[in-house]
């Protein structure tokens, strides 16, 4: 079965964010490539979206899977859909970011 990829707008903020971030260190033309790569991983789950980590102690349902060592990408299936919750760079705290609560 295919899945659909969407990305909760907090993605998509955490992918922005890190573009600028990249853009100004490096320059805009790496950090579209970088940030083109993740899109390319989180795609990916598409076809086999039961991989990663399962982290229900944060969220019921919540898988992590990791990207060049650098990245934590956070998502959750529902269905035939695949949500991108959140892309955490360099060791960036996702557990307080993703409790339900």
């Amino acid at each position: 079965m295919i899945h659909k990829v969407v990305f909760a707008p907090r993605a998509s903020a955490h992918l922005a964010e890190l573009f600028s971030l990249i853009a100004t260190a490096a320059s805009p033309e790496i950090a579209a490539n970088y940030v083109e790569a993740i899109l390319r991983q989180c795609e990916s789950l598409r076809t086999f979206p039961m991989r990663g980590t399962r982290r229900d102690d944060i969220l019921p349902g919540l898988r992590v899977i990791g990207y060049r060592r650098r990245v934590s990408i956070a998502f959750r299936i529902t269905g035939e859909v695949v949500t991108i919750l959140g892309a955490y760079y360099a060791g960036r705290n996702f557990d307080s970011d993703l409790e339900e609560g």
